[in-house]
């Protein structure tokens, strides 16, 4: 088995580390994936607090990682068009390759037009790149198709911006996602629970999100949101846990296995949907 955490930390985690490494210690992630890690000396405080055998991050870039086992590949890519790099990590040993995403914020139309472009460049490089078991996880900024976002319970300063929107945002970025060829691994094991993940003191919205490839659905054992006591103090955001079969225990699992040979195929479907990225543009 092999858990992944993604966790957005509040502003590089300012004088809450021990909080955020509370709350990572209770879910024992193998691989952490964080955003608005700004700070490499804090977080590496928290990989410190938290047995980590390595972390990395830049200053002013949101993203980073920690692994409790040395990793093979580490590579941070900023698109010409996106606000944010993405992070591309390979554990050691593992067969797994995760990509981590902090995109564009704020609720409004345009900027879920920047949310979807930031979204197909990354594609693209998952097509290019990955043709195996791989995850995309981190804070996508964005309402899945379907849930609903109370307007008023946004911040003041955010709802004019609902408004110049035309009172209704056409969410597309999770669904654009969804259709290369994933599936929402929170969702998939929870498909009635809301998940909310913002803010810890008043959750009404979903932005963290876990993808996995749909012919490896079954990897997801488990999917969950950390409701840890110590999260409130955390950050603003809950992180959200996930539980994937590795290679072995799906040779161990005939079932699984099974369903994967069924489904080959799925990464030519990521590469064909990233390269209709522009047709799918003009529906927005």
């Amino acid at each position: 088995m092999f858990r992944i955490l993604t966790y957005n930390i509040l502003h590089g985690g300012r004088g809450r580390s021990q909080h955020i490494a509370a709350v990572i210690n209770a879910c024992a992630p193998d691989l952490v994936l964080v955003q608005e890690a700004t700070h490499p000396a804090i977080l590496g405080q928290i990989a410190d607090a938290t047995g980590m055998a390595e972390f990395h991050s830049y200053p002013r870039q949101s993203l980073g990682f920690m692994s409790r086992r040395p990793v093979s590949l580490s590579k941070w890519t900023r698109p010409r068009i996106s606000r944010h790099a993405f992070i591309e990590v390979v554990p050691a040993g593992e067969e797994v390759r995760v990509f981590g995403v902090h995109l564009s914020a704020v609720h409004a139309a345009w900027t879920e037009r920047r949310r979807v472009m930031e979204l197909r460049a990354l594609l693209r490089s998952v097509a290019e790149h990955q043709h195996g078991f791989h995850v995309l996880c981190g804070d996508f900024n964005t309402v899945a198709p379907d849930e609903p976002l109370d307007m008023m319970r946004l911040p003041l300063r955010l709802r004019p911006l609902v408004w110049l929107s035309g009172g209704k945002i056409r969410w597309r970025t999770v669904q654009t996602v969804l259709d290369a060829g994933y599936v929402d691994a929170f969702r998939l094991r929870h498909p009635s629970e809301p998940g909310h993940t913002l803010p810890t003191i008043d959750p009404h919205i979903r932005l963290d999100y876990v993808f996995v490839p749909r012919q490896f659905a079954d990897r997801v054992a488990a999917c969950n949101v950390v409701r840890h006591p110590e999260a409130v103090r955390a950050s603003d955001h809950f992180p959200v846990v996930a539980d994937l079969l590795t290679a072995k225990d799906a040779r161990q699992n005939p079932e699984v296995q099974d369903h994967a040979d069924q489904e080959q195929g799925t990464a030519a479907e990521v590469r064909a949907a990233a390269r209709r990225g522009e047709d799918l543009g003009r529906d927005l």
